[in-house]
């Protein structure tokens, strides 16, 4: 027994997505584009145990309303899409029609793009755009990391009490506990707000890059 979160080895990785995460064809050949098509920015796409994860979180609140920050090429969105319930819809933000553009194909391919309303532009700004009152049941921070403050702010007030918010890369490859760049420091700046907003119940999993929920109360 241990009483903290085992290092992953690659091996002990690939045992872990073949027993829950594995990831079906429509997502291992848009995670297989994304490396091929964009090898320095693929990093950004999610793991596939997150994929699944949020798959699974999204079924288990019974999502109608969701909202993704940072969509890249689609997988995040895909997995969140597949998990909605009957009627729901998720609203996308992202400011690259190159990204998205393969992203609203293997939409498509999957069948969820009815489901998913992509809006380009800057999110600070267009985040604005959504009714301001509590409605939202599930959000999901991906994009700059600089930018997750606001986000955070324009989101808050918009998520149902028992709301929940998913806010990636938030252990930065270790690096939140010695910051080496302005993206490390704007996160271990933000793990710190967050964890002091008394409007939320926090919990930081070791998912991946770190994957922080936050449930509205």
């Amino acid at each position: 027994m241990t009483t903290k979160t085992l290092p992953l080895t690659p091996e002990l990785h690939e045992y872990v997505v073949a027993h829950g995460s594995t990831p079906d064809d429509v997502m291992r050949d848009l995670a297989q584009e994304t490396r091929a098509a964009l090898p320095e920015q693929a990093t950004m796409q999610v793991a596939p145990e997150q994929a699944a994860f949020l798959t699974f979180l999204t079924r288990t609140l019974g999502v109608r309303r969701a909202v993704e920050v940072g969509t890249f090429t689609g997988l995040s969105a895909l997995a969140i899409a597949r998990g909605l319930a009957e009627g729901g819809r998720l609203t996308c933000f992202d400011i690259s029609e190159e990204y998205t553009g393969i992203a609203r194909r293997y939409w498509a391919r999957a069948g969820v793009e009815d489901r998913i309303d992509l809006r380009i532009g800057p999110a600070g700004d267009t985040l604005r755009e959504l009714p301001y009152e509590r409605h939202l049941d599930l959000a999901f921070i991906d994009a700059d990391k600089v930018g997750y403050p606001v986000y955070w702010a324009e989101l808050v007030p918009r998520m149902r009490p028992g709301g929940m918010i998913a806010v990636d890369n938030t252990l930065r490859g270790g690096r939140v506990l010695a910051p080496q760049n302005a993206d490390d420091r704007a996160i271990a700046a933000f793990n710190d707000e967050i964890m002091a907003d008394v409007r939320v119940d926090v919990v930081m999993l070791p998912i991946a890059d770190g994957v922080t929920l936050a449930r509205v109360r």
